[in-house]
């Protein structure tokens, strides 16, 4: 039950008659991997830090979006799950809709992801265009799209969760990692936006508590999460490391990148346009 202060001197008992109960022994491993299921559902307090480039004076509106953002977000999640808890029952809450604007967020900040590692060459060149008029990263989020359409084939939803929450876990930290890295090696460095350097290691602590207890609970899951991120080092071997590819495998590229920019109306940004002549050219 909760204590609800409805106005100034009134307070109402709210009884969550379809509260959930437990079905299983509580076990620390399975409380700790029940994070990385959360961070799913409810991420998006990081998207901002995806669309820096697009933002009008980051170094100062960017600051501003996340200290307003998140604690307004905190105070509305709080009151929506004080409100599912206690006037749904668990399959109409599973029923509702309300995850999707977390996925719609995650649609919109990984196709800036692709288009970002195609501008560093580290995906086809095709995922680093622009249309022409609107200047959106059109096939980057239609490879985001088709992604995402793949990984609804699997038959049970809830595994694809733990995949996507521990992935996305190990990557939170590894960053965080990298930014303390960072801070020790490149010191003079310019950071218009900097933090203690004590929260990052508050994050790394928590954070290795958790990826502990996931692994200790869940071996399996978070061996096929690993697994499935390793996978992308033979793309890159390939993609990326092997430079001297044959001249009719490049010349296949350059013509489908080509047909991609007159399909959909494409162009490079500013900072591609040498790679773009260049693309052309071999398709020539």
């Amino acid at each position: 039950m909760l204590l609800c202060p409805v106005s100034p001197g009134h307070f109402y008992w709210l009884e969550p008659e379809h509260a959930f109960h437990s079905l299983q022994p509580y076990d620390t491993g399975r409380i700790a991997l029940t994070f990385p299921q959360g961070s799913f559902d409810y991420a998006g307090w990081n998207f901002l830090n995806y669309v820096t480039e697009e933002l009008i004076d980051p170094y100062r509106n960017l600051p501003r979006a996340i200290f307003i953002s998140i604690p307004l977000v905190t105070f509305v999640y709080v009151f929506a799950n004080i409100a599912y808890v206690t006037a749904m029952s668990p399959q109409e809450l599973m029923a509702s809709m309300f995850l999707f604007i977390r996925v719609n967020g995650s649609l919109f900040t990984s196709s800036r992801l692709f288009f970002a590692g195609a501008r560093e060459g580290h995906l086809p060149h095709l995922l680093a265009m622009i249309h022409v008029n609107r200047c959106t990263p059109i096939p980057a989020l239609l490879f985001t799209c088709i992604s995402t359409l793949l990984m609804l084939c699997t038959s049970d939803i809830y595994t694809l969760i733990n995949y996507v929450g521990f992935i996305n876990y190990l990557f939170y930290g590894v960053t965080v990692a990298g930014q303390i890295v960072l801070r020790n090696k490149e010191p003079d460095i310019h950071r218009p936006i900097k933090v203690s350097s004590a929260w990052p290691v508050i994050f790394l602590i928590f954070w290795a508590f958790l990826l502990i207890f996931s692994l200790y609970s869940e071996p399996v899951v978070c061996g096929i999460s690993l697994a499935i991120m390793l996978s992308g080092v033979p793309l890159y071997l390939f993609g990326v490391y092997w430079e001297n590819k044959p001249k009719s495998f490049n010349s296949f590229v350059a013509k489908l990148t080509h047909f991609g920019q007159k399909l959909f109306m494409l162009v490079y940004p500013s900072e591609g346009r040498e790679d773009g002549n260049e693309d052309k050219e071999e398709a020539g």
